[in-house]
Order: C-alpha cells, then sequence, then structure tokens
C-alpha cells in the first residue's frame, strides 16, 4: 500500500545530513519506502546540508521545473587561503594575510556579484565533458577547462563578519555554484576565500523549516 502512494506520485522534502551525497539520500528513501522511480531536484555537495526535492512516481516528471526555481542559501566563507576544491573537501593553500580587510571593503566588493554575471564551475564538480564527470579527470591531475556559464544573483548579502570567517545569504538562479562564488569573492578581495559552509534553505516557494530529517523520515514507517 505504501508503495502504490508513493508510486502515485509524492514531493517530499528532506533536510540533507552532513556528509551525505545526494544519492546516499535517494538509495536510502528507495529502500524505505521501496520504490524504483525516484530522484532530487538539485544536487547538495556532500559538505552542504538543507533542502532537497525528492519527487517519487509520476512526479519525477516535475523535477526540471522545481530544478529550474530560484534558491536561497546561507553559510559561511573563510578568507585569507584557498583551496583546489573550493570548499573544506581539500586542505587550505596560499595562506595571505588580512590586513586591511575592513568590513566596509567586505560588503562593498558584494555588489559586483549581483545581478546577472559570468561564473566559471568549480573544475571539482559533476558537469560532464565526453560523458564523464569533470571532478574525475581533475582528481587525476588532468587539465581541465570549463566556461563561464551565465548567472543571476539576486541578493548577497553579509550577515555576520568575525575574521576571517564572514557569514552570508544568497538568493540566485539555478546553475550558481555558491563554491566559486567564495573562491571569486576571495580573489576580488585580494586575500583568498573558500566555502566552509553551506545550507540550503529555500527552492522556489518550498523551505528547510518545513523539510523532515532522514531520522524523522523513516520513523514514519517503524512498526509500533
Amino acid at each position: 500500500m505504501i508503495e502504490n502512494t508513493f508510486a502515485e506520485g509524492k514531493v517530499l522534502l528532506i533536510d540533507k545530513p552532513l556528509e551525505w551525497t545526494s544519492y546516499d539520500v535517494i538509495r536510502k528513501l528507495r529502500k524505505i519506502i521501496n520504490i524504483k522511480k525516484i530522484g532530487h531536484a538539485g544536487t547538495l555537495d556532500p559538505l552542504a546540508t538543507g533542502l532537497l526535492i525528492v519527487c517519487t512516481g509520476k512526479f519525477t516528471k516535475k523535477i526540471n521545473e522545481y530544478m529550474a526555481q530560484e534558491k536561497e542559501y546561507t553559510g559561511t566563507i573563510t578568507l585569507g587561503a584557498v583551496t583546489s576544491t573550493y570548499d573544506r573537501e581539500s586542505e587550505p593553500e596560499n595562506f595571505k594575510s588580512l590586513d586591511g580587510i575592513t568590513q566596509e571593503i567586505i560588503k562593498e566588493k558584494t555588489k559586483q556579484f549581483t545581478g546577472e554575471i559570468l561564473q566559471t564551475p568549480p573544475i571539482h564538480s559533476a558537469i560532464k565533458q565526453n560523458g564523464k564527470p569533470v571532478y574525475l579527470m581533475a582528481r587525476k591531475g588532468l587539465n581541465v577547462v570549463l566556461e563561464p556559464r551565465e548567472i543571476s544573483i539576486k541578493e548577497f548579502e553579509i550577515t555576520k563578519i568575525d575574521l576571517p570567517v564572514i557569514s552570508f545569504k544568497v538568493v540566485c538562479s539555478t546553475g550558481t555554484y555558491i563554491r566559486s562564488l567564495a573562491n571569486d569573492f576571495g580573489v576580488a578581495l585580494g586575500c583568498g576565500g573558500y566555502l566552509s559552509e553551506l545550507r540550503r534553505t529555500r527552492i522556489g516557494n518550498f523551505k528547510v523549516e518545513k523539510a523532515m530529517t532522514m531520522e524523522e523520515f523513516k520513523s514514519q514507517f517503524s512498526m509500533p
């Protein structure tokens, strides 16, 4: 009976745990509800948490529609160093002093990253070239070249500054890589920076406050 309900089609809002891949969530849900036709509307990196829209059954046809919707993120950027993956997955390097980096400068620099801008995705990403994700080539040390893409950042707000860490909120179009934004922001400041924390809080009208943890979802199917 449970399988029939999900086969008809449901939209599930899941709060993705830290260090899980988006596919980990799909694989676990597939096992819990015993359904093959299931997918998510927009990947979250393993080191990110937050809203993952999952569609089952006939509702998988809506995945592209949900993926195209505006997204909101909160997180932190650590200034004064860079990483090859643009986040905490790799070790910080090229450390630089933050002397002269003021709150005013930090907030002023956000302006050049709002509106319609060109952004180059990170080479450690799932974008495919010749049928293979580019991160596989990057991990092997092969040369990866990605073209800049036009994205839209509606809002880039600095919510807290506690150097070397700054907190932010971003509202953006689909296709935006927050890791690239963190790296590019560090370049603009002249001191480097990498994404140290990320949480997706909204996709369209869907908010993370309405999402269930994996434990909460699984508990619905536990025997009393």
